[in-house]
């Protein structure tokens, strides 16, 4: 049941049963379903009454020994595992806000996460530390008081600022807790900072717990719900897509500290994993690997993917091989807190590049320059409103003005929405090309290439030209084994299904995208090459 309800000073749609704080979602699971497999990290295998009572310990333990408190901030530095798990809902039971961060990223990077949020605990492990000793050498992170290593027993590498995770999983009791109100912080997570300074976005607890709702609620999972997590739990699909929405129901998460194919194939086969939710590239993966033929995938029940344009021929090529499953195709962001839209259980094949319907909370509108709604299938800038829309960026009153208009967050995607309700993805606002007055989409010329056999991975960008303003050049990377693709070849082949002007006039192959530390393609430095 759907009602209104204030938050952040809107008007919004919000479930009427729903849990008040993120920990109160573990508690409830754990009275429900105490023995039933909650964690599996490794050789590590928890229950949720086991899940619970070491949450509690660590709770209990940031706060008597360590005085982390309500408001405090703990930046987590791990790739996925059970420490992970333990201190997002250890902070989530104190109403400390947790700050996750990314392995990839460089010192400069993580010290201005650290520093800007004002973390007063760093837990991380044995592999970041070269990098946190650094910063602690240039006198970077004066303001963490404590922290915490994983397995840190057996380093050697303990000292009064540093402390083993273990003593956090002693036996201990919370003294009185400050209550913990639905709109008060989670998370602060960092975006990817494609242009300019990473900015906060401030996750709350209704924010989370209404995007594992709405996982829930249009997947139809339920306890009997088995996720492999290989994306990482420092971002929203891996932390709310699966970890806290398959904790809402009941399920089982199983946890890989970083993808790599051939262990997620088996690890997929011999724990039976009936929930999938990856970028697209892990599925194009997968398929050509011959292990993956192996085997044979009957208990596989939902795939989910989002990020990037699917292949059709990876769409069709997961339904011959996952042949009872249904395949969800979703869109958010950090600033969504994961998803806005989600494919319906069952769609037919003319809505196979849609991004799905809004969830049952989430409204949005498609405006043009003028901010006037646009009409179906006109494309424009999509606002997004809801109850999992952060309330705004960490320190940064500039952002938070000129991102959030009377409720609604200013995504910067292009896209359209047809008479049906569903939504297409067109370009991110930054990257539509304009060629001579012509708008083109970079993801309308994409999703073409990605569907050539021999393409791997694609990337389309405006480059200046002298007469036109911009033209558009595609980079390439060609599937292994192949040998003889040329530019014309992909041109011919892009020119058979658009419009002439779209057709790149320069196409480039490469061996890898650019990426950054999260993983998306900086078209920024391809269109400098």
């Amino acid at each position: 049941m759907i009602e209104t309800k204030t938050v952040f000073g809107h008007e919004v749609k919000v479930y009427r049963e729903r849990p008040h704080s993120v920990f109160e979602m573990l508690e409830k699971t754990a009275a429900s379903y105490p023995h039933k497999e909650a964690i599996v990290d490794g050789e590590v295998r928890l229950t949720y009454r086991e899940l619970h009572k070491k949450v509690e310990n660590v709770s209990a333990n940031f706060q008597k020994r360590f005085q982390i408190q309500k408001g405090d901030r703990v930046a987590i530095l791990l790739n996925n595992c059970v420490e992970f798990v333990l201190s997002v809902f250890a902070g989530a039971k104190l109403g400390a806000i947790l700050v996750p961060l990314n392995t990839k990223l460089k010192e400069s990077e993580l010290a201005f996460m650290i520093n800007h949020s004002g973390a007063k605990a760093l837990i991380t492990d044995n592999e970041s530390l070269p990098k946190i000793d650094k910063l602690i050498s240039e006198n970077q992170l004066n303001k963490v008081e404590q922290i915490f290593l994983k397995n840190g027993s057996s380093q050697g590498l303990l000292s009064k600022r540093f402390l083993s995770f273990e003593v956090l999983e002693e036996p201990a009791d919370c003294d009185e807790l400050a209550s913990i109100k639905e709109e008060d912080p989670l998370f602060i997570m960092y975006t990817s900072g494609t242009t300019g300074v990473p900015k906060g976005a401030i996750g709350s607890h209704i924010g989370v717990i209404h995007s594992a709702l709405s996982f829930e609620k249009v997947f139809q999972t339920n306890t009997e719900t088995k996720t492999l997590i290989a994306v990482p739990l420092f971002h929203v699909t891996g932390l709310i897509g699966q970890l806290l929405h398959v904790t809402r129901i009941g399920g089982t998460s199983v946890l890989m500290s970083r993808y790599q194919t051939d262990k997620y194939i088996n690890i997929l086969a011999n724990e039976k994993i009936s929930f999938l939710f990856n970028v697209p590239t892990i599925y194009v993966m997968i398929l050509s690997r011959k292990i993956f033929h192996q085997f044979q995938y009957p208990f596989v029940q939902k795939i989910a993917y989002g990020g990037a344009p699917m292949p059709n021929d990876t769409i069709y090529q997961l339904r011959k091989y996952f042949p009872n499953a249904e395949l969800h195709n979703a869109y958010g962001a950090t600033e969504t807190s994961s998803p806005t839209t989600i494919m319906p259980r069952h769609f037919p094949d003319s809505k196979i590049n849609s991004v799905g319907r809004p969830v049952p909370v989430a409204e949005i509108k498609v405006v043009n320059e003028q901010m006037k709604e646009c009409s179906f299938d006109e494309v424009g800038e999509l606002l997004i409103k809801g109850p999992m829309v952060i309330k705004g960026y960490w320190d940064n009153p500039k952002a938070n003005q000129s991102s959030f208009i009377d409720g609604y967050w200013a995504s910067g995607d292009l896209v359209k929405v047809d008479k049906h309700g569903y939504v297409y993805i067109m370009d991110r606002k930054k990257d539509m090309i304009n060629r001579g007055g012509e708008k083109i989409f970079s993801v309308e010329i994409e999703n073409i290439l990605y569907n050539h056999p021999s393409i791997l991975e694609a990337a389309v960008v405006g480059v200046t030209d002298p007469i036109f303003g911009e033209k558009v050049k595609a980079f390439i990377v060609k599937k292994d084994g192949v040998q003889m693709l040329t530019g014309d070849e992909i041109k011919s082949f892009i020119a058979a299904r658009i419009a002439d002007f779209k057709v790149p006039n320069e196409v480039v192959f490469v061996d890898q995208l650019p990426r950054n530390p999260g993983g998306k393609i900086l078209k920024s430095h391809l269109a400098k090459l």
